[in-house]
């Protein structure tokens, strides 16, 4: 969320910037927030007045009656009485204007760093880097699914019988596997100086509103019926609120965690959820990690996020590259955000499987996480990225490490959490 300052100060701005993300719908909001926060510093500067005058003239009221001039203390009174009625009427007027000016900011886009590429969706998005050397086997690589089926790994039908589309049963070694790469990931961030946390699955409708937009939230977001709660998409909602209201010393700065959740998702939209596969599903596990900065130090940290999950994947000898985001494809609280996408020797391309995101200053206004330095208060920043998330490193996992004869071999730093096995070897 913007500061109402900055976009009373630079209106062409923000709209310039609403233009890039292509959403012109909302460039009339700019304009409307802009009046009414025009009308709310004079109904401020009125009901000032009028108090002061109040405070003047009640002083008076008793100086009156003791000179026996009743009459005249009376029209005071009366005077009081008509401004405190106006005082009322225009309290309740600013809390109007001021819900108004909220909600309307809520919406209104971030402003995006001048690096990210303009264009309007993800088809625009532009590759940055590439890390290791992506490879075709001259064996025919079966789907995800199947390959984790010969080691009696998986059961979608169970899952759908029992939850619907989007959900799965993992078993065996694949599910053994699955839980060794999140352990690999949580030692491998704890190794790199992050805190370790396992955070609630679980946040309240205020933290929800501070931590994303409302898009995202319709689209993403499962709620408890009758409660205010919602699922969690990612421990970075929790993470965030974590800090809600709360002033951090600066010398406490940067706070580097890395979390573990589940992660509950809708997954509404054009993607839509697959009935055979892994890939987009409902729920799924996932290691993140969440930084809250300086704000001059907010674009190396964001460099250093990405490489994390870089340097974790070519561990686990699985070709990525980075995609920065473009305008159009950067959700609203987004100052900047790159994608790493894994390599698919079955479909010969790469595919998403994490994201970098730095917010800026959003998430901290809507959640007023301020830091205490030596110039006085100012906000923080914050930032969050993907370490990894299976099953959908799985697929990447799988389809790098399989052998011709259906065996998958298993890199040297996750033998430990696979009880010292080199290999997987098929059932069927």
């Amino acid at each position: 969320m913007l500061d109402i300052k900055f976009l009373r100060e630079n209106p062409e701005v923000v709209k310039q910037n609403i233009r890039n993300k292509f959403q012109d719908q909302k460039l009339e909001l700019v304009d409307k927030v802009m009046a009414l926060d025009k009308e709310n510093r004079e109904i401020k500067q009125e009901v000032e007045a009028l108090r002061a005058k109040k405070n003047k003239i009640s002083k008076q009221i008793g100086a009156l009656m003791a000179q026996g001039k009743k009459e005249e203390a009376e029209q005071i009174k009366k005077e009081i009485a008509a401004d405190g009625a106006r005082t009322a009427e225009l309290s309740a007027r600013e809390k109007e204007v001021e819900a108004e000016i909220q909600q309307i900011m809520m919406v209104i886009p971030n402003i995006i760093d001048p690096s990210v590429p303009i264009g309007k969706d993800d088809s625009e998005n532009v590759e940055l880097e590439r890390f290791g050397e992506p490879v075709v086997p001259e064996f025919e690589i079966p789907y995800h699914t199947e390959i984790m089926e010969s080691f009696d790994g998986i059961d979608l039908d169970s899952a759908r019988e029992v939850a619907g589309n989007g959900f799965y049963y993992l078993m065996g070694d694949i599910a053994r596997l699955h839980s060794a790469i999140l352990s690999y990931a949580r030692d491998f961030m704890i190794d790199r100086g992050f805190t370790y946390c396992v955070p609630p699955f679980m946040i309240h409708g205020n933290v929800v509103n501070g931590v994303m937009s409302f898009a995202e939230m319709e689209s993403m977001m499962y709620k408890i019926e009758g409660e205010d709660l919602y699922l969690i998409g990612t421990s970075e909602h929790s993470m965030i609120g974590k800090f809600i209201d709360s002033i951090l010393p600066e010398e406490k700065l940067p706070l580097t965690l890395t979390s573990y959740s589940p992660c509950f998702r809708k997954e509404k939209g054009a993607h839509g959820i697959e009935e055979r596969g892994v890939y987009r599903i409902h729920q799924f596990e996932k290691q993140e990690m969440v930084v809250l900065c300086k704000p001059e130090d907010s674009m190396m940290w964001y460099e250093k996020l990405w490489k994390n999950t870089v340097d974790l994947f070519r561990s686990l000898d699985v070709p990525v590259r980075t995609l920065e985001c473009c305008s159009g494809d950067l959700a609203d609280l987004k100052v900047k955000s790159v994608d790493v996408e894994a390599w698919s020797p079955r479909q010969k391309k790469y595919f998403e499987v994490g994201s970098c995101s730095n917010l800026g200053d959003a998430q901290a206004r809507r959640l007023k996480i301020r830091v205490n330095g030596e110039k006085g208060k100012y906000l923080a920043h914050t930032l969050n990225n993907t370490v990894v998330a299976p099953p959908r490193m799985l697929i990447a996992f799988l389809e790098n490490n399989l052998n011709a004869d259906g065996t998958v071999n298993i890199p040297e730093p996750l033998r430990m959490y696979m009880g010292g096995k080199e290999k997987l070897i098929p059932k069927k």
